[in-house]
């Protein structure tokens, strides 16, 4: 199945984000918790790859695996940094070949150290290129775009930064997926903005249950979404007690996202971090919309 079919009147797109491990033993608890998530039946199930694309053959073997193993429609991040346009053709081919019919196309962060991104002679500078080219040469492939209700952070402005994922969304993309944010305010202005300006694929909102503090902050520090006063104040007085930390962040991310989903949000995204509890125990306390 491909993205495209994932969300409709009758469908509730739900996915999960997963990262490469660093370990064998990473490999093995990742797939202690995907096989909890499973139990939530989604739609699909991605993975993203380390910087200038450093894990790339273990990206294309976690969700080959996942498809192999519970049946389930995968899609592999792929960006623009540190990779030709021949470079790019290859891996979409060995993607394809490794049974995976989904691509999360990125124009990607710029190496560590660099501050500006600069692609490679022969390469793309802009994610609707990438789109452009699997589209045209991979038609069978669905694909999915980053959005981003707070302004991406290099954007010039807000609306510069709408017309890029306008670009993004007439090259070819099946669905939006957000970055994290924890204001839902932010995300419904940010669809009507799309809406507005004649964008009409699914817009999902990605969600990052909270289960540390100092992690999110670092997290939200490097993406620039904003965590809400009464919740820093919330997560501050539980103090080093991890268990709390963790009550006071589901409790936030359940109340987030079942009003998500009260609001007819065509599915939902959780970046879980290679974990399952936070996910596991939001989505057994809402009311989902399947």
């Amino acid at each position: 199945m491909t993205l495209s079919t994932a969300y409709g009147a009758d469908k509730f797109g739900l996915s999960f984000e997963l990262f490469p491990p660093k370990s064998p033993q990473g490999v093995t608890n990742l797939f202690q918790h995907v096989g909890r998530l499973v139990d939530f039946r989604p739609s699909f199930i991605t993975c993203t790859y380390g910087a200038g694309g450093s894990t790339q053959e273990l990206t294309l073997e976690i969700v080959a695996r996942v498809h192999r193993e519970f049946q389930l429609p995968v899609a592999t991040h792929l960006t623009c940094v540190g990779r030709t346009v021949g470079q790019l053709r290859e891996y979409l081919q060995t993607a394809r070949a490794s049974n995976v019919q989904n691509v999360v196309a990125l124009r990607g962060d710029p190496p560590r150290g660099d501050t500006v991104f600069r692609p490679v002679e022969g390469g793309f500078r802009y994610a609707n290129e990438l789109v452009a080219l699997i589209r045209g040469e991979f038609p069978d492939f669905g694909i999915a775009v980053a959005g981003y209700p707070e302004t991406h952070q290099e954007a010039p402005s807000p609306e510069a930064d709408l017309a890029n994922l306008k670009r993004k969304a007439d090259a070819g993309a099946d669905v939006i997926i957000t970055q994290l944010f924890y204001n839902n305010d932010d995300f419904f202005r940010f669809r009507e903005r799309c809406q507005a300006l004649g964008i009409r694929q699914p817009i999902v909102p990605g969600l990052l249950p909270v289960t540390n503090l100092a992690q999110i902050q670092r997290i939200t520090s490097l993406c620039g979404a904003k965590l809400p006063a009464d919740f820093v104040e919330r997560l501050q007085a539980a103090g080093d007690d991890a268990d709390a930390q963790f009550t006071v962040g589901v409790e936030f991310a359940t109340r987030q996202t079942q009003a998500l989903i009260d609001e007819g949000v065509p599915g939902i995204h959780f970046y879980v971090l290679n974990r399952s509890e936070a996910a596991a125990e939001v989505l057994s306390n809402v009311e989902r919309q399947v």
